[in-house]
């Protein structure tokens, strides 16, 4: 006989294992399970349901009236955590360095503005990052929580071919951003009742990705920070979780001035991707069900299991997919 929470996880597998991983299952056209044996099958499915209690989370925090900081909010993933935060009834701190772009965030949260402040702050530059909390508790009275989501890639080239600089801006974004914003607002979530810290990292940042390496790497760091930032906490009113989205349809090519892959075709469709509004969605919930783990699209859940299982397999798949 099962439990309630048993059979709830066991259905929420078998939406990807069906029959005990005796059915195809597609990735983005990327990886293919076919037909393993069913010893082994049987493995991977007691796998992930013990990860899945692992990773559950606690007890809920709704974001309603709660105040909270959003990086990158100026476009992108960051706009829509910005909007979807505003629409459930929270106060918002949003932070950019792209003044138009938080403008132009403003202008879509129409009524809703009035529980919105802008920032412009380059996360890059640590004094000017621990000015902001008092900044934010100024206008809004308090702190109950961030996203820490501005991020930017690389140039899609070789480790080789990048040079220092490019190396230098990835890692201080992504990385120590992340890390200015946390040490700076830890102090005062602490003092509150709950609160939550949210740490955007990548799929990339479990998978090698190639022309992608530095970005991998500060996307690693992010996911290793992340978790053990949650074991340092656990005995805290301060709950935190690691987000692994995967490919979702933002510039941030554009907007990281990275030059597009030779190869990558201009009418690319990207209907198929996970659109920005999407991943917000999924990862305000997930918030609000303080899991510890997100993964924000099918692409990111399955790369997970992959890796796990077999790490070089599905590192070459990925080499051999960027290739065509």
């Amino acid at each position: 006989m099962l439990y309630p929470l048993e059979k709830a996880l066991i259905e929420k597998v078998q939406i990807i294992f069906l029959n005990r991983f005796k059915k195809v299952v597609y990735l983005n056209h990327l990886f293919v399970l076919n037909y393993c044996s069913k010893a082994f099958c049987e493995k991977v499915y007691s796998f992930i349901v013990l990860s899945m209690f692992i990773f559950w989370g606690g007890a809920d925090m709704q974001v309603k009236d709660k105040v909270i900081i959003v990086t990158g909010g100026g476009s992108g993933i960051g706009r829509e955590l910005v909007l979807n935060l505003l629409s459930k009834g929270a106060r918002v701190a949003a932070v950019d360095l792209n003044t138009a772009g938080l403008e132009e965030t403003k202008t879509l949260a129409r009524e809703k503005a009035d529980r919105l402040s802008l920032h412009t702050v380059n996360i890059t530059e640590r004094e000017v990052v621990e000015n902001l909390p008092k900044q934010v508790i100024e206008i809004h009275g308090s702190i109950d929580g961030v996203i820490n989501n501005a991020g930017i890639i690389q140039p899609f080239v070789h480790i080789n071919d990048l040079d220092y600089d490019k190396i230098k801006l990835v890692m201080d974004v992504n990385f120590y951003g992340t890390l200015y914003m946390v040490k700076s607002l830890l102090p005062y979530l602490l003092e509150r009742p709950e609160a939550h810290i949210v740490n955007i990292s990548s799929m990339g940042g479990f998978t090698p990705v190639p022309g992608q390496s530095i970005y991998g790497a500060s996307k690693a760091a992010v996911k290793l920070m992340t978790e053990g930032l949650a074991s340092e906490l656990k005995d805290t009113n301060v709950k935190v979780t690691v987000v692994f989205p995967g490919a979702v349809n933002t510039n941030i090519t554009k907007n990281s001035d990275a030059d597009h892959r030779r190869n990558e075709k201009k009418d690319q469709d990207t209907s198929k991707l996970l659109q920005p509004k999407d991943a917000a969605e999924i990862i305000v919930s997930g918030m609000e069900a303080n899991k510890t783990r997100i993964f924000a699209g099918k692409d990111s859940k399955v790369l997970d299991i992959l890796m796990r299982i077999n790490p070089k397999k599905a590192a070459e798949m990925i080499a051999n997919k960027l290739k065509k």
